[in-house]
């Protein structure tokens, strides 16, 4: 049987979506160009992000790779792609300087708190896991912890030193960059010259240890009061933060895999070495396409724990920091995210994240009005193309190196048809509903992880549906009151919803309610 594309239900016109082969572009951060992704294996995808280090509340930094790369992720499921997505825990190894110097973070917070290093881990993971969730963002399908891949990451120091491209130095073991730069190049991925890192990086206390002031440490030395500490071949002692995530990657998604997202301020020297240590391993650099998300920043600034200038997640949602006008929800989060591109700069302010809320609660509202529209047998030509190109655009949009500014400015011209709907300025077919009903439910909701407050807590205890019932329950007794010409109970139903947030709409097809 031969179906054609405009007699397909809506649930037939995703699944043809889906199995449609569109050609999505990726920013490449090492070759600083957009690239047409081509995955190790066809129809699969390996992704890798470098997730927190856990000694702290996750804050709105944290919140955008969260949703950006939950994003790409939901966006390569939508089209039929397997997603493998890692995203790493550092629960050892981040020291506090980026030159190998200075204590472990979690071992200092453990030190400060009286706690046990892991006990700090398991609290901190903890919440971040609620917050991330709290984002509507998926899981990610394997989370491993640098200390559960000791193993893995002495076998590859081992390797490093095979080849020639690592020292050992009184316990400690150093990746030799010079050596490295002989026969490849460091820097290539955050475009930075080697003899211009070394004539720029002064003498620092305990870096005696080191060829080179360029050179970083794979495997190091423990101190005695250093509680973090595993055997190996060199001493007892831990391993250096950028080893784990060459390692754990490795292990999960292959030597070879498609694509390594993480921040901007991880590019140098992170990612940096990461490449380094990928290539002196094995001779090349593993991962086809490099993403970075941007800042998010505060009065120019980048946002960070070491700074001291960062909100928390859980303070932006409560409204309990000095700088906040108000709390914010997580959905307003999210969206506040989303209307910028994932390389430019955030910039946080009440205003923007104010604009935010109002933005989404017009979605949203369009998102529940377009379930309820009136189709009509002779709907005009001109509004069905109309439909199918904002439907077209938002995919361009997306497989676009992931322009979700784009793609809800065109969300939105979606949602101004559906408002002319309602208030009866325009007609639709069913087709044309069923086209604004999968933009504004499979491709916002879906794709893009936008929903509705209770419809994300829906997901644990049902409370939007208890809700739902309750106020029409409620509404049902003011239409009672009404057909009496009660007009008093009338009004006092409708004046007690607005007061616990229910606002009601008198419409010639009925009654609507939002929350405020």
């Amino acid at each position: 049987m031969i179906l054609t594309y405009f007699s397909l239900s809506l649930q037939d016109i995703n699944a043809l979506e889906m199995e449609k082969v569109r050609e999505i572009q990726i920013y490449n951060t090492l070759s600083r160009r957009k690239e047409v992704f081509e995955p190790v294996t066809p129809g699969m995808v390996g992704l890798y992000v470098c997730g927190p280090t856990v000694y702290g509340d996750a804050h709105l930094g944290h919140a955008r790779p969260g949703v950006t790369y939950d994003v790409l992720t939901r966006l390569f499921r939508h089209l039929g792609y397997k997603v493998r997505y890692v995203r790493n825990i550092t629960d050892v190894g981040h020291l506090e300087s980026d030159s190998d110097n200075g204590e472990d973070k979690i071992a200092k917070k453990a030190r400060l708190e009286q706690l046990e290093p892991m006990e700090v881990v398991q609290y901190y993971t903890l919440r971040f896991h609620d917050a991330m969730k709290k984002l509507n963002n998926c899981p990610p399908s394997i989370e491993p912890r640098a200390s559960g891949h000791i193993i893995e990451q002495i076998a590859l120091v081992q390797e490093i030193l095979k080849n020639g491209y690592a020292y050992e130095s009184n316990g400690s073991v150093y990746f030799d960059v010079k050596e490295y730069n002989k026969r490849h190049n460091y820097g290539v991925l955050s475009g930075r010259n080697l003899d211009d890192m070394i004539s720029n990086t002064r003498a620092l206390d305990g870096q005696d240890d080191k060829h080179s002031p360029a050179d970083f440490a794979l495997w190091k030395k423990a101190s005695p009061e250093h509680i973090m500490r595993w055997p190996s071949p060199w001493s007892d002692g831990f391993p250096g933060w950028h080893l784990e995530c060459s390692a754990m990657s490795a292990k999960y998604l292959g030597e070879e895999f498609d694509i390594h997202g993480g921040g901007m301020d991880l590019m140098f020297p992170h990612h940096e070495c990461e490449l380094a240590q990928n290539t002196a391993s094995r001779g090349k650099g593993g991962v086809r396409y490099w993403m970075h998300n941007n800042m998010i920043t505060i009065k120019g600034q980048k946002m960070g724990k070491s700074l001291g200038n960062f909100i928390t997640l859980d303070e932006l949602f409560t409204g309990n920091n000095a700088v906040l006008e108000q709390a914010y929800s997580p959905m307003t989060i999210r969206f506040f995210i989303l209307q910028a591109h994932y390389r430019s700069t955030l910039d946080f302010s009440n205003e923007a994240l104010q604009a935010a809320e109002r933005g989404l609660k017009r979605m949203l509202q369009a998102t529940k009005d377009v379930k309820e529209l009136k189709v009509a047998e002779n709907a005009p030509a001109d509004i069905a193309k109309e439909i199918a190109q904002i439907k077209e655009n938002v995919y361009l949009a997306l497989c676009d190196d992931l322009n979700t500014p784009i793609a809800l400015s065109h969300l939105f011209d979606a949602v101004r048809i559906v408002n002319m709907v309602k208030d009866g300025k325009q007609v639709i077919s069913q087709q044309d509903k069923e086209t604004l009903e999968f933009l504004l439910t499979t491709i916002t909701t879906d794709v893009l992880g936008v929903a509705a407050e209770q419809e994300v807590d829906a997901a644990d205890n049902g409370v939007a549906k208890v809700m739902d019932a309750l106020v029409n329950m409620v509404l049902e007794e003011r239409k009672a009151a009404k057909a009496n010409k009660d007009w008093a109970k009338s009004d006092k139903i409708r004046d007690d919803l607005k007061a616990i947030g229910v606002l009601i709409k008198d419409t010639k097809d009925g009654v609507e309610w939002t929350l405020e």
